[in-house]
């Protein structure tokens, strides 16, 4: 029986672990996405010194599918160059969801384009597989559709209340049109899926919520491999030191690691490592109480966690944040909410804290800085939870949930 499934993504989520899984299995007939360092022009940048690169190409260079033959890899570098140049244009939510549409339309047109290389399944990511699963099922082919985060219309709804609250964190408002567009390209995906792959229980509840087929929607968390891997029995004298990993912006929660540095005080230390947009006035601010490290290579991602003494991510609405996983192999005690999706077990690896409370991880924080004997059973317990969450388990977790699709 032929069992082979194509898979499709834009960029190199997750370092290409979908199309991997599939690989090592003898499963994967076909691997499309935008743009990588091992097929077309981009081949030549690895010749060049990477001490004279810009950032955008040393991650371009980064983006290498490995243990995926390049015959089995098709790429549309035209296409992803320019939806690069459009991003980088973007200077708002409203334009970046424009962006999105467009771009999500397009690659998934020049997939349906190219064919489906024999294969009994289309396996690709909301928002970029409307027009290729369609194309697909006019073959007969199988779909299933990986919803990475929660639905847009819940996005936006907690996003508008964190707004409302943080006004200078969110900048000017404007009406978001494209959002309920998005919103409705993501249920036509799920009406023509056979299997929508919910990383969370927070994704898939929501998922069903918004209208979404329940019996058709399976949880399937990811794995990651560890970038460091270490037991916090011992941690240096002085200030717990708590780690953030992500945008620094309002769907990360990050007004609430600021606020509860400040509630802290001098018993811990605070720092976080990511992207961020805010005014220069707003960074100033909060620097008064937690580092900005701005965006870490993912190569010194290890540097960060080794570090820390704590992993904190009180995000408002996520899928799964694959910066938990990664936090739970090094040997972090983690701090996070429900809504981040992570599998993080209350008052065994961390705590789980209420969405929108900075009080709460302000307790959190103080009762790890207070007891090392809990910090150091919960970095222990951290470091096998994450036994379960290897790319490799995850693996086995994907393949099983796709086993049970038949070519309708």
């Amino acid at each position: 029986m032929n069992n082979k499934v194509v898979v499709s993504q834009l960029g190199a989520r997750m370092h290409y672990a979908v199309p991997k899984i599939f690989g090592s299995h003898g499963r994967l007939a076909h691997f499309y996405t935008d743009i990588c360092a091992t097929k077309g022009w981009p081949r030549v940048l690895k010749f060049l010194p990477r001490g004279v690169l810009p950032a955008s190409i040393k991650r371009l260079v980064g983006r290498q599918p490995k243990d995926i033959p390049a015959d089995m890899i098709t790429v549309f570098s035209g296409f992803g160059l320019q939806s690069a140049i459009r991003r980088m244009k973007s200077t708002d939510v409203v334009s970046e969801t424009s962006h999105a549409l467009w771009a999500g339309a397009r690659f998934s047109q020049l997939v349906a384009g190219q064919g489906f290389h024999g294969a009994a399944g289309l396996y690709a990511f909301s928002g970029d597989a409307l027009e290729q699963m369609q194309a697909a099922k006019r073959e007969g082919l199988w779909t299933a559709v990986e919803q990475m985060i929660a639905p847009r219309e819940i996005v936006e709804r907690l996003i508008e209340q964190e707004a409302a609250r943080y006004p200078a964190w969110a900048g000017q408002q404007t009406t978001n049109g494209y959002a309920s567009v998005f919103a409705e390209r993501e249920k036509a995906e799920w009406a023509i899926a056979d299997a929508i792959i919910c990383p969370s229980r927070f994704v898939r509840d929501h998922v069903v919520a918004c209208g979404g087929p329940a019996e058709r929607c399976v949880v399937v968390p990811y794995g990651v491999s560890a970038p460091v891997g270490l037991e916090r029995t011992n941690r240096m004298p002085g200030p717990l030191k708590v780690l953030t990993v992500g945008e620094v912006g309002l769907r990360k929660g990050s007004p609430y690691v600021v606020e509860a540095a400040r509630l802290v005080g001098r018993s811990a230390v605070f720092r976080m490592a990511g992207r961020t947009l805010l005014p220069a006035a707003l960074q100033k601010e909060i620097s008064e109480w937690v580092t900005l490290r701005g965006i870490i290579p993912r190569a010194d991602i290890g540097e960060e966690l080794r570090w820390a003494d704590v992993f904190l991510l009180p995000s408002i609405c996520e899928g799964s944040a694959t910066a938990v996983y990664e936090a739970l192999a090094a040997g972090l005690p983690v701090i996070t909410t429900e809504n981040t999706g992570s599998v993080v077990q209350d008052g065994v690896e961390g705590f789980i804290v209420p969405a929108g409370s900075a009080t709460d991880v302000a307790h959190a924080v103080e009762r790890l800085a207070s007891d090392d004997n809990l910090r150091s059973e919960m970095s222990r317990n951290a470091l096998n939870r994450a036994a379960d969450f290897t790319v490799e388990k995850y693996g086995t977790r994907l393949l099983a949930a796709i086993s049970q699709l038949r070519i309708s």
